[in-house]
């Protein structure tokens, strides 16, 4: 879809295309730039099709825990839940130096953190277009994606939400002919609506996007913490949570 939110992506960019398997997963990546994120360097990353981009070992699992998670697995996750790129989509990745593209991200990484002037010089862009859920009975598909990025000092996470119209597949008690579901009265730990922020693999530090399992996540094109509807964007490498004030249920909507 065309939009400034998200950067160019596709087979016209390089991007190379996830198998289409249900609870697939890329081949391991190594990273050309390797990649802090919790205080610990990764070199090689996995794009899972799941709404995962995982460092040293994929993720496959497609029912969304909680975080922090007790396992040690170092994950980002725009949008963990069910996807199912055989029912419709495709799942796309790249690394990339292109100064079109670094400028970009530098121009907008040093406008949401002007106290730190940023100069990109590697990205990894990954990609979920229109993706559908497992079990699918409709043409509902999700449009997502996850910026890695560094000035080989500073390294930072950028999510991009351009259409979320599901929240939970079939599989995880959600609705075959809504893409929806879970009803969080009925859960603890919360429902299996998607989960989406990161996981540091330390068992204690995490970050959770306001409303993550729960219904009002299907609003997050709407949300943002630097005033980007549909954007977010964090420092990894020493995590720093945003400096946000707490949303407010609105209709539904996070402010």
């Amino acid at each position: 879809p065309a939009g400034s939110l998200l950067y160019p992506y596709g087979p016209h960019q390089g991007d190379k295309t996830n198998p289409k398997l249900d609870d697939g997963t890329s081949e391991a990546i190594t990273l050309s730039i390797p990649f802090t994120f919790y205080g610990k360097t990764h070199q090689t990353a996995f794009v899972n099709n799941n709404g995962v981009i995982s460092f040293d070992k994929p993720v496959r699992q497609y029912t969304p825990d909680p975080f922090p998670l007790a396992d040690g697995r170092p994950f980002v996750t725009p949008f963990w839940a069910d996807v199912d790129n055989v029912e419709g989509g495709d799942i796309f990745y790249r690394q990339s130096t292109d100064p079109v593209l670094l400028g970009d991200i530098s121009q907008h990484i040093t406008q949401y953190f002007p106290e730190s002037p940023f100069n990109a010089t590697w990205a990894f862009v990954a990609t979920w277009d229109h993706v559908a859920y497992w079990g699918s009975k409709s043409d509902k598909g999700n449009t997502f994606q996850a910026v890695l990025t560094t000035d080989s000092k500073m390294f930072y996470i950028i999510l991009n939400y351009w259409d979320i119209q599901w929240t939970t597949g079939a599989a995880s008690d959600g609705d075959a002919e809504t893409g929806l579901g879970g009803d969080p009265s009925t859960y603890s730990p919360p429902p299996p609506i998607f989960q989406a922020g990161f996981n540091s693999g330390d068992d204690t530090n995490f970050y959770n996007i306001p409303g993550s399992q729960t219904d009002a996540i299907i609003n997050i094109t709407t949300t943002s913490n630097v005033k980007v509807p549909g954007r977010w964007v964090f420092r990894v490498d020493d995590f720093q949570a945003p400096d946000v004030d707490p949303p407010q249920l609105d209709n539904n909507c996070w402010l």
